[in-house]
């Protein structure tokens, strides 16, 4: 397998899903895409110790290096955010909606680049308008193993306007 950005149009904006760098090949041919594809954010949604099992303890470093910015919610695979990873997603939202809402590129990783990266899709999808099945629909077309779990789809979009009340 190769490293791969999934591109799901958002709005004027592009969300990307994609593996960590450095699961299916090397960390650095796969940091040359992520600088190439120009992702003004990146949401990590792995746990600490995905990065070392990758090789990517630099990524934040390197991000800082290419003028991204960098967001990390650990999610526990095949999870949902647990009330303590919640803390910072207002915050964190809000971030993917004005890069989105400026035609930017957010990308969103986990491990593999499915369930976790899927459901934060998908909740950010809905969040901005989308009809949660065309959305879903919409998702799946463009990475197949987004969304694994019934509580990962369940998240994504239960409760998705209270995140955007001050928006």
């Amino acid at each position: 397998m190769t490293f791969h950005i999934s591109e799901i149009q958002v709005g004027v904006g592009m969300l990307g899903i994609c593996p960590i760098p450095g699961r299916f090949g090397t960390y650095h041919a796969d940091m040359t895409v992520v600088r190439d594809w120009s992702a003004q954010l990146v949401l990590s949604l792995t746990e600490t110790k995905e990065f070392s099992t990758a090789g990517a303890q630099g990524f934040q470093a390197d991000l800082a290096a290419a003028g991204i910015l960098y967001r990390h919610i650990p999610i526990e695979d095949f999870a949902t955010p647990s009330a303590q990873a919640l803390g910072d997603w207002s915050d964190i939202s809000h971030q993917v909606v004005t890069v989105l809402h400026a035609g930017g590129h957010v990308l969103v990783h986990c491990f593999g680049g499915c369930g976790r990266s899927g459901m934060i899709a998908l909740r950010m999808m809905v969040a901005l308008g989308e009809d949660p099945q065309t959305a879903f629909r919409r998702l799946r077309a463009a990475r197949p193993c987004a969304v694994e779990t019934v509580a990962q789809l369940s998240w994504a979009t239960e409760g998705v306007l209270s995140d955007f009340d001050a928006c």
